[in-house]
């Protein structure tokens, strides 16, 4: 039967009670306001009915696992404590965000944010040991809240000993936007508008080779990707920094946003970024530059936007993780909090010196062919 709202004799508070998806329930609203805990009541029926389709992996929050962690004997230290009706450490930073949307990226933010000065010791000890247990909690089998997963900690090298690192494959980690800017400041101006347009948007490479000039909206603000990888119509908020770009690219363009030098469409195929791959490698040689690849602009403004202290929703948001029936609905319309957040995200000297800027459409045939690149961040060639 539904759930229902009754009240106990010499009780003040409501109650709630009935059985949903052969779910017993019988708790307390936590409030003697019929209002108010109609409301929970109406919220909890949803929740059950979800997690009936979908398994209460995919419903349940950081903090309810904390809770469920420390209320079955689990250490409370370093998890964090309300203070003035917030909750401070990691229980404040992850709050409501569900927990199958916490990867190695946002643990490794959280850390950056909640201890930005410590050393990898302090990280580990405050940070990641108790991240890992709770999320070690949620994961056993009888609980199945998370799945079971293998975390990177923080290393401190050990001194006197040397220590041989993998190397990482460039485009699966963030770099600072002075370190990006460098870089693209020393590429030809069709394939900088394109790295400058994913570091701007989070948007993946091939969402952005798709991008139509009609899914444009420069007034708005907004961008719009008729079919991103999940299959999902998404909106994209435009930085304020590609408003240049993007106006001219709808003035000339009727068709496709981006083109390449000869003036042609970039191939649609998911090759992370391999239509770019030239350029890119030519970019590297001139500045050094080893560790950038058209993905990572999509994670360094995912990174950036979490260090910015953007709520975990929107950065979602922004970046098409997030796939609700309002994101849905309110595709095609501009939203203002997404475009204030990724309006955080910071625009280096360099990348606005760029003299491609004057003119896109003009300069996006030219090629940039550098003789020297200096560490002044001064170059000499047609495109910077």
């Amino acid at each position: 039967m539904p759930l229902k709202l009754i009240r106990r004799k010499g009780t003040d508070n409501w109650y709630i009670r009935g059985t949903v998806k052969r779910t017993s329930v019988f708790e307390s609203a936590g409030t003697d306001d019929k209002e108010t805990a109609e409301a929970v009541r109406v919220k909890l029926e949803a929740r059950l009915h979800h997690e009936s389709v979908y398994g209460k992996s995919a419903t349940v929050t950081f903090f309810e696992a904390a809770v469920a962690y420390m209320a079955a004997g689990g250490s409370p230290r370093f998890l964090g404590e309300e203070k003035d009706g917030k909750w401070t450490g990691l229980m404040g930073h992850f709050m409501m965000t569900k927990l199958h949307k916490i990867g190695q990226d946002e643990l490794d933010a959280a850390a950056a944010v909640l201890y930005p000065n410590a050393g990898p010791d302090t990280r580990n000890r405050q940070c990641y040991t108790p991240f890992i247990a709770v999320w070690n909690f949620a994961a056993k089998p009888g609980r199945k809240w998370a799945e079971q997963r293998t975390w990177s900690r923080p290393k401190k090298p050990k001194k006197g000993t040397a220590i041989r690192l993998k190397p990482q494959r460039a485009g699966t980690f963030p770099v600072a936007y002075d370190r990006a800017a460098r870089f693209v400041a020393a590429m030809s101006p069709a394939p900088a508008m394109v790295m400058t347009a994913l570091f701007y948007t989070g948007m993946r490479p091939i969402e952005l080779f798709a991008l139509q000039a009609l899914d444009v909206d420069v007034v708005g603000r907004w961008l719009v990707v008729q079919n991103s990888k999940t299959g999902e119509r998404r909106g994209v908020p435009m930085h304020e920094f590609l408003v240049p770009l993007f106006s001219a690219i709808v003035e000339a363009r009727k068709a496709d946003a981006f083109l390449n030098m000869l003036g042609e469409p970039y191939p649609l195929t998911d090759e992370h970024g391999g239509q770019i791959a030239t350029p890119v490698n030519s970019a590297r040689k001139v500045t050094g530059i080893k560790d950038i690849a058209p993905y990572t602009g999509r994670h360094s403004a995912s990174t950036q936007l979490v260090l910015n202290g953007i709520h975990p929703h929107i950065k979602d948001q922004i970046l098409g993780h997030a796939v609700t029936d309002m994101s849905r609905h309110y595709t095609n319309i501009p939203q203002a909090p997404l475009i204030e957040a990724i309006n955080t995200l910071p625009v280096p000297d360099v990348w606005r010196s760029c003299a491609w800027w004057a003119d896109p459409i003009a300069w996006s045939q030219r090629v940039y062919r550098p003789k020297k690149y200096e560490k002044t961040n001064k170059h000499e060639g047609t495109g910077t």
